[in-house]
């Protein structure tokens, strides 16, 4: 018997938490290994050249998301002819982009002695460590194309059981070679040969899942005839992934440009932990983005509505909650973990953790957006990304890391926040806009109460040279839980999609009912 859409959520979240609690001990780990054994400007050199091949991958386009769309009704249908094609054309279509990315890493790999010469690395690992990252990369356009279906099936665990477990692996074997004989070159192999293992693998996997799929890549032509409407979405969702490239993806280039390669290393440690947050909250949240598809296909606007501010009232109360512990104990953490000489400014932190918020709470929205296939506002990502680069280059040469952040703030704050409610509302769930402010505006409130009434607690019991860690998590307790019971209370008593949550847990439906 078939999942349904709620019990193949809660299995990618479990998969996924799973898995996130097993490697989050081996990458802090791993990170002070590579760090005392590799070096700083290795470590920022690696951060680099992936930020720089995350702009290569925009000639992705994101048509991996435009694809999910068209293939939630033929999944629902259980369409498997239209589901050959679709995946047919989405293999024709990445084939063309993997040479295109070949030639465009060729021709950037020219300029590497310019853009690399004065760092402490010799320029044979940049070249070697680059090609390898290419190469890697190069697998999903050629190979793994197929497990967009896995992802529109709700299926993403198989995907996280896999990768995952080649990482970790991976990352072991990684950290012996590092301690052991601090050969740069051999930790890169390591990259590449585990995406190749992992790659074979995980296809064995998705032939035993759909027996009857058939890819012709021969036919993608024909196929794009056959269905135009791809490369409209396509199209206009190119802008929409460069913005968040350029928001999300760009920062070490930033950094490095602005700064230095050793402060690209100093700014990654803040970065791994906000992403370590990010990838909890989106393991228990993107799971359902697949679900929303498929809830939206079935045309009920009233659920439509309060599984939205279901997820609303979830989303903010997790996120207010991590964002709270990042500012009261990411400073001591990175104390004990690394020393005092990677802590950075204070603002820095402060606008790094605003920036979080923003992005994981508007995370919600933007699910909804893409669920209704509306990718038409490119003006709002053209509008975005000119304002972020405009306002990084003017204030970042001036105050570094901190206008670098600044940038992404302002713009974020003036499309996410404001403008793609808006565009949901009236293009996706017909709604006035003001429904929308009103049934957030609590969860604001909500926050910025809390977060007034324990800063100055938090000022009186921690200290950013932490003794240990016993010491901070015992302090993590003491503040954590009276504040996440009074954020939770305020939730409740204003929001009605926490209500709505709440009657999902058994025993408290059991009782309202009875009631």
């Amino acid at each position: 018997m078939s999942k349904s859409r709620l019990q193949k959520s809660l299995l990618n979240a479990k998969v996924n938490l799973f898995f996130y609690m097993l490697t989050l001990f081996v990458s802090f780990f791993s990170r002070k290994i590579f760090l005392d054994c590799l070096g700083d400007d290795f470590i920022g050199l690696t951060g680099t050249l992936n930020n720089i091949l995350s702009l290569l991958n925009l000639a992705e386009l994101g048509i991996a998301y435009c694809i999910c769309f068209f293939l939630y009704k033929p999944l629902q249908e259980n369409n498997h002819e239209e589901i050959n094609e679709i995946i047919s054309l989405f293999g024709y279509i990445y084939r063309k982009i993997g040479f295109a990315l070949i030639i465009c890493g060729g021709v950037l790999s020219f300029f590497f002695p310019l853009m690399f010469g004065n760092s402490n690395v010799g320029i044979g690992i940049v070249y070697f460590a680059f090609f390898s990252f290419l190469g890697s990369s190069l697998i999903t356009y050629f190979i793994n194309y197929r497990q967009v279906l896995l992802t529109a099936d709700q299926k993403n665990y198989i995907v996280s059981a896999y990768f995952q477990t080649g990482a970790l692996v991976k990352t072991i074997i990684q950290i012996l070679l590092a301690y052991y004989y601090k050969n740069l070159y051999l930790w890169v192999a390591i990259e590449f040969v585990f995406s190749i293992v992992t790659c074979i693998i995980l296809n064995k996997k998705i032939n035993q899942e759909y027996p009857w799929l058939t890819t012709n890549l021969n036919n993608g032509k024909s196929l794009l005839k056959k269905y135009p409407e791809v490369f409209k979405k396509t199209k206009q969702f190119f802008m929409h992934k460069m913005k968040d490239f350029v928001l999300n993806r760009s920062d070490e280039i930033w950094v490095f440009a602005f700064v230095s390669l050793k402060m690209v290393a100093y700014y990654g440690n803040y970065t791994m932990i906000v992403n370590k947050v990010i990838t909890l909250i989106n393991i228990a949240f993107d799971g359902v983005g697949a679900g929303v598809g498929n809830l939206i296909a079935e045309d009920n606007k009233q659920n439509t509505m309060k599984v939205f501010w279901e997820l609303i009232a979830l989303r903010y109360f997790i996120t207010g909650t991590v964002a709270a512990l990042l500012y009261f104990f990411m400073e001591p953490f990175i104390s004990i973990w690394l020393g005092d000489k990677y802590i950075m400014s204070n603002l820095i932190l402060c606008i790094l953790i605003f920036n979080l918020f923003i992005s994981l709470t508007s995370r919600m929205v933007e699910i909804f957006v893409h669920a209704h296939g509306l990718y038409a506002d490119t003006w709002a990502a053209w509008a975005e990304t000119i304002l972020n680069i405009a306002i990084t280059v003017i204030v970042a040469s001036q105050y570094g890391i901190i206008g670098i952040l600044l940038g992404k703030a302002c713009s974020m704050t003036l499309i996410a926040v404001f403008w793609k409610p808006y565009y949901l509302f009236k293009s996706g769930f017909r709604l006035p806009v003001w429904s929308y402010w009103k049934g957030v505006a609590p969860h604001y409130i909500a926050f910025v109460v809390c977060l007034v009434i324990f800063i100055p607690i938090k000022n009186m019991l921690i200290d950013i040279h932490a003794e240990s860690l016993w010491s901070m998590a015992v302090k993590a307790i003491i503040i954590l839980m009276p504040f996440t019971g009074l954020y939770f209370f305020i939730l409740l008593k204003t929001t009605i999609g926490m209500k709505y949550a709440i009657n999902r847990i058994p025993l408290v439906a059991k009782l309202r009912s009875k009631k």
